[in-house]
């Protein structure tokens, strides 16, 4: 599993939850939904763990933007019922810009007389 990567539209990002360790360090968190743009799109919540982490990640990410995510898939066992969560470590804007200024291929219609055969 390794080199897991998605691309897609930033549609929300929650807000940061910050804490203290039991080691007593401080740490932050947020979460982001990306959607993917193929024929049945899918709605994606991945995680961002870390205090440089998170500011880089508000400082050049906004909702509407087409972003590639790389990420780890971690699993936890709690009262015998497991948890996933999707930790992004590396969101890129892509370089298509946002999803929403993309047009869509115009297409071409041949007529019957037009045709090479």
């Amino acid at each position: 599993m390794s080199n897991l990567q998605i691309t897609g539209t930033t549609t929300k990002i929650t807000e940061v939850i910050e804490g203290t360790s039991k080691a007593g360090k401080s740490w932050k968190k947020l979460g982001f939904v990306v959607q993917t743009s193929s024929e049945y799109p899918k709605d994606v919540y991945f995680t961002v763990f870390g205090e440089e982490k998170v500011d880089n990640f508000l400082k050049y990410n906004k909702a509407g933007q087409l972003v590639d995510v790389s990420f780890n898939v971690e699993s936890r066992e709690y009262n015998d019922r497991f948890y996933t969560d999707l930790q992004a470590w590396k969101v890129f804007t892509n370089a298509g810009g946002s999803d929403q200024n993309v047009e869509a291929p115009k297409e071409e219609f041949h007529k019957a007389d037009d045709l090479p055969f």
